[in-house]
């Protein structure tokens, strides 16, 4: 017996037919509607939305092929499995039958439990499909409210993400300027100087997120410097040979300060602390290294930092012309500079001059890193 009440539409022209075939469905548990032509049984699939339909073929007016090609033509009736019951037994009513749209095809006569076998399969082959369909749309319910979801966590992340880069990078800036004070240096110098790297990185061939590294990576070249003694680094005179090379340590306190962490810009940052006084002829610190065996990274912060030292004012120095510090830098190239950043600094200039006096010495505490 069905687990649950079942319509079925009987459309034939012989009322004696429609009669047996109700009375045994009925027994069988089933609503059974009726019609004797086709356009009352379009009328009543529209209405009713039964779950089968019996259908004849042989009819006056509207056969039962016309019935068929119509009731899967339309939205609401179109789903409905429809059973032939015909006493047409050609093989092209057979293959036609099936090609409207039917889903089985009965010969009269036929034998009432053949019929009853074949209505419980389709009867069931429905529901089953009525269940699968009601699956699919309460997964996709699920899956809509799971992005939905998704879509709220990873907007609440990207934010958490912002506010935590954001406290990162501002820590880096206050180490930095930290390693600055002590050198009697103002925070303005490693404003310029990590703008500089980006402009210089840019044009060296950087990616737009290796040289926004770079720029806050540089700020950090100096940190090292929190680790020398007063006595030398805030020496107003020249330096003994000793106290130079306790100076020249600050490279390597620098790097050690900042490796061992799993960050991709401090792993920058330690490279180029170790490596910004390094010289392209192999004569610089700590380690003589030469050419590109000095990391670009390096290379580029080396050449801005002397710049920005040569231009900028200091207790123990006045501060050089900008053509004083090009005429030097250009005197360098190929001893302490990479020939190719030479070049690249004197095309890029007029942008390193427009940071220059955007965040001059008289402007801090106004403004911060930029870059693009």
């Amino acid at each position: 017996m069905p687990t649950r009440k079942t319509t079925i539409l009987i459309v034939d022209d012989t009322r004696l037919n429609v009669q047996i075939i109700k009375s045994d469905l009925e027994d069988e548990g089933y609503n059974i509607l009726s019609s004797e032509n086709g356009t009352d049984a379009l009328r009543i699939a529209e209405t009713e939305n039964p779950d089968l339909i019996l259908l004849d073929i042989m009819m006056p007016g509207m056969d039962g092929f016309e019935v068929c090609k119509i009731l899967k033509e339309k939205d609401n009736t179109k789903d409905i499995p429809i059973i032939f019951l015909t006493a047409r037994s050609e093989p092209k009513d057979v293959i036609k039958g099936f090609q409207l749209g039917a889903v089985d095809y009965l010969r009269k006569p036929f034998e009432v439990s053949e019929l009853l076998v074949r209505v419980k399969t389709h009867v069931r082959l429905k529901h089953l499909q009525h269940n699968l369909e009601d699956m699919v749309e309460e997964r996709a319910r699920e899956l809509v409210a799971a992005h939905e979801e998704l879509n709220n966590m990873h907007d609440e992340l990207t934010f958490v993400h912002t506010k935590l880069q954001e406290a990162y990078l501002e820590i880096i800036r206050r180490l930095a300027r930290a390693a600055d004070y002590r050198d009697n240096e103002t925070g303005m110098h490693i404003i310029r100087m990590s703008n500089y790297s980006a402009i210089l990185g840019k044009a060296a061939g950087m990616e737009h997120d290796e040289y926004r590294s770079l720029m806050h990576a540089a700020t950090m070249h100096d940190v090292g410097k929190i680790g020398i003694p007063d006595s030398v680094l805030l020496k107003p005179g020249k330096l003994t040979s000793e106290e130079f090379d306790t100076m020249k340590a600050h490279s390597s306190l620098g790097s050690k300060l900042l490796s061992g962490i799993q960050s991709k810009l401090l792993r920058m940052a330690a490279k180029i602390a170790i490596t910004h006084h390094e010289k392209w002829d192999g004569t610089g610190y700590p380690n003589g290294l030469a050419g590109e065996d000095i990391p670009l990274e390096g290379r580029i912060a080396g050449i801005v930092d002397v710049f920005d030292a040569l231009v900028s004012s200091r207790p123990y120095k006045k501060p050089w012309s900008v053509d004083e510090a090009i005429e030097l830098i250009k005197n360098e190239k190929g001893k302490h500079f990479d020939p190719r950043l030479v070049d690249l600094f004197i095309e890029n200039l007029s942008e390193i001059l427009e940071i220059k006096e955007k965040f001059a010495d008289s402007q801090e505490g106004k403004a911060g890193i930029t870059g693009e």
